[in-house]
This record gives C-alpha cells, structure tokens and sequence, in this order.
C-alpha cells in the first residue's frame, strides 16, 4: 500500500523556507552547473538503510495483496467476477486521493516529542494490520473491498511518511542513489511478497498477515532507531479550519511549474501502470491457462528473474542521475522501456515471449519510479516547512490513477470481445504503453532540473 503551508503560515522557527526561482536560460544552465554549490548537510548511512528497508517492509504488506492475495480472495467469493478487482482498489484509491493532503498537513503541524512523521507511522502500522485481518477474514465482496480501503489508508501513511523524511533529510547529492535503492527494494518487495502468498494460498489468514509482519518489522526499525527533531515547540501564524485545510488541496500550477510538469509525468505514468498491473494475475491466467489461484507460484518465479532487471533499472538510472547530474533522459528512457515491454507482453503467443516482455517492464518500472522520485525531490516547493502537504498533492499523481484506471479498464477489456469470449488484454496493454511513454515524454519541458 509523497507539501508547504501557505506564505502567511510560515512556521516560527530558524529554518528558512526555500523560495522558488525562475527557470534559467540553456546558457546561464550552464554556469550554474559549474558554480560551486553550498555543502548541504548529509543523511547518515543509517538513516539511508532504514529508510530503504521500511519501504521494502510497506511494499510487502501492502502491495502483495494487490498483487495476488486479493485476486485470490476474490475468485473464492466471486468466481469470474474478475472486474470487482478493478472496482475495489478503485475505490480504495478513491478514498486516499482524497484524505493524503489532509493528512500531508496534518503531518507538518504535528507537535510531537518523537517529531512529525513518525507518530503517522505508528498509527498507519496499527490500521494497516487492522485491514489485513479485515481482507483474511471478509465473508463478501463488499468487506474485502473495506479492507483494502483501510490498507490503503493505513500502510499509504506510512509509506507518504517515510517519502516525507526523504524531503526532510536527503541532499539533493543523495537523492537518486537512495531513491535508487527504495525503488529497487519496493520493486522486489512484491516478488517477496508473492513468494509468501504462494506458499499459503490456501490459508486466508496467514497469505495477509505474514506478508504483514514483515512490514511491521522493518517500519518498528525505522521509528526506534532514526530521529527527528522534537517539535512541540512548533508555532504557526495561521490557525487550520476547514476552510484553509481544503484550500491545502489546491495550488497555483503556475507557480510551481516544474512541480506541476513533474506531477502531469507522474500521472501519465501511473495511469498506464494501473492498467497494466491491476489484472495481471487474471492476465497470466489467461494467456498460460491455467486457473487464478495457479498463478502465485508463477508469477513469483517470474519475479524472481525480473529483480536483476529491476536492479539495473532503479539503482543504476538513480546512481547515474546523481553522477551525471541528469534526471530528465533517465526518466524517458524507463518509460520507453516499460512501453515496449508492454507492448511485447500485449501480442506475446508463447511463454518466453510474455517473459521477456514482463523483464523489460521491470527495467522500465525500475527506472522511472527511482529517477522520477529524485526529480520530485529536487522540485518540490518549500521543503523546510510544508514538505507534507506538497508529498500529499504529488500523491495525486498516483492515486488518482489507480482510483479512475481500474473503473475504465473492464471498457477496454470488453471491446471487440464477443459473447461468452475473452477479455481483450491486449488492447489494454497497448494502451497503458500510450500512456506511459507520454509520462515520460512530459518532463523534457522541465526547466530547472536537467
């Protein structure tokens, strides 16, 4: 299962907010890269692992369920209903699209002795394990869609969270290698996940929560062992109402318009994501022949190959955009790669074929999901005090996505399907090639990151 108060909200302490400037010429760009920058203070390697290892933990518990568990649950309560899966984790996007922001600011403004973040963490845990006994234990549809609304809540805190303390903490010289790692370790945490599910299809119970012990695990290492400052000392000028915390939701696009392109990439991105992943359980089924519940062990050992992909695309685009100083051709580049592995998987007749497709998918995923958190990194506006509320605004990007893909996807999957025929898999995946490769297109009109 990642924001600044308005000007007259500054907070009342040391930290300087920082300001926005205007895009530089190509031939000022130039200087600027050569101009000696200021050192900024650096993220210890500790905080780095444990950062990283927490998402691995989210990831597990919160998107093995996603992936496999709540197909498997599904076709156990309603056989052949194979589009309430696209209704349910619509709706559990639906319900984050909505309470992110809110939660963003809320995030900012919390007075704590253990800081900001972490207290969202903890609570987050709480209710994600809450929803994984819900989803294990749902006796129809309608509970199971519940809990997942409650996973997305919950582990969704969490992980908004943990993307926060990366604007908290990082230098702009650390952002792509860590985001590098946390893309690696998220993009292998469902390979891990699955592994887990497939050895306990046949137990509701433990195929939720032992995927969610593991989350549990590593985000406890995260809160005990790194530290925020106390912020119970905290003061702003502005009181929150309802009114100011809807006005939370929205800013000027022209303002911030590198943030703005960089969430329209995003978006893209993930809409075409959404559409390729939401059915792939059903989609393996089809295309191999095999029944839903068959296809954990195989999608595993897919998974398993494509980590050595993910690897190469998520650490080695994330270090290399911090060595060349380049975010922009990486963040194509894996766009490009997931369509064509879309495309490849789209008009796959044999199993090698579909495999090849799902690795260079993998490459893609890799290496966009890791850059492209960089480049958020580098653009968001007013990271000293208002990180959280813009993390929550950038979470548009992806939530909006999975709320509306999933709604839309059972359309394309119907079209040119005749009674009693198959779902049409490959037009959709060569639509959610269009949509990626668009996502990645975007960002070359950004100004202030090269």
């Amino acid at each position: 299962m990642t924001h600044e108060p308005p000007r007259n909200e500054t907070p009342r302490a040391s930290a300087v907010p920082a300001q926005p400037f205007p895009a530089a010429p190509a031939a000022v760009e130039e200087v600027i890269d050569s101009a000696p920058t200021r050192a900024e203070p650096q993220a210890s390697p500790s905080y780095i692992w444990f950062q990283v290892l927490g998402q691995f933990g989210v990831f597990v518990a919160f998107i093995t369920p996603l992936a496999i568990s709540l197909a498997i649950r599904l076709s156990e309560l309603a056989p052949g209903r194979d589009e309430y899966l696209g209704y349910i984790t619509g709706s559990g996007a639906l319900v984050v699209m909505l309470t992110a922001p809110l939660f963003g600011v809320l995030s900012d403004r919390t007075r704590t002795r253990i800081g900001r973040r972490r207290p969202f963490m903890i609570a987050g845990t709480v209710l994600g394990v809450v929803s994984l006994v819900v989803m294990a234990l749902a006796p129809s549809v309608l509970v199971l869609g519940f809990g997942w609304v409650l996973a997305q809540i919950g582990w969704g805190q969490v992980l908004q969270n943990l993307q926060t303390s990366m604007a908290d903490k990082l230098s702009e010289t650390q952002r792509g290698k860590v985001a590098g790692l946390a893309g690696f370790a998220t993009q292998v945490a469902p390979v891990f996940g699955v592994v887990i599910a497939g050895s306990f299809s046949g137990n509701a119970l433990l195929l939720f929560l032992l995927p969610g012990l593991v989350g549990v695990i590593f985000v406890a290492m995260f809160v005990l062992f790194t530290r925020e400052p106390d912020t119970r000392g905290a003061r702003f000028d502005e009181r929150l109402s309802p009114k100011t915390l809807f006005s939370k939701y929205l800013y000027n696009p022209r303002r911030f318009p590198d943030f703005s392109l960089v969430w329209l990439g995003r978006f893209l991105f993930y809409f075409g994501l959404t559409l390729n992943t939401t059915f792939t359980a059903f989609f393996f089924a089809s295309r191999l022949g095999v029944e839903v519940t068959e296809v954990a062990p195989i999608i595993a050992t897919l998974g398993l190959f494509g980590i050595g992909a993910t690897t190469l695309g998520a650490i080695g685009g994330g270090f290399l955009s911090d060595k060349v100083r380049r975010r922009r051709v990486f963040v194509l580049l894996g766009a490009v790669l997931f369509a064509v592995g879309a495309i490849v998987m789209a008009l796959a007749s044999d199993v090698p074929v579909l495999y090849t497709g799902s690795l260079i998918t993998s490459v893609g995923i890799g290496m966009f999901a890791a850059v492209d958190q960089a480049l958020i990194l580098d653009v968001l506006p007013e990271k000293a005090t208002n990180a959280g509320r813009y993390m929550g605004i950038i979470g548009f990007a992806v939530s909006i996505p999975q709320a509306v893909a999933p709604f839309i996807a059972p359309v394309f999957l119907a079209i040119g399907v005749t009674a009693g025929g198959g779902k049409n898999y490959t037009l959709l995946y060569i639509i959610a090639a269009a949509f990626t490769l668009l996502g990645g297109l975007v960002v070359l009109r950004i100004r202030s990151v090269r």
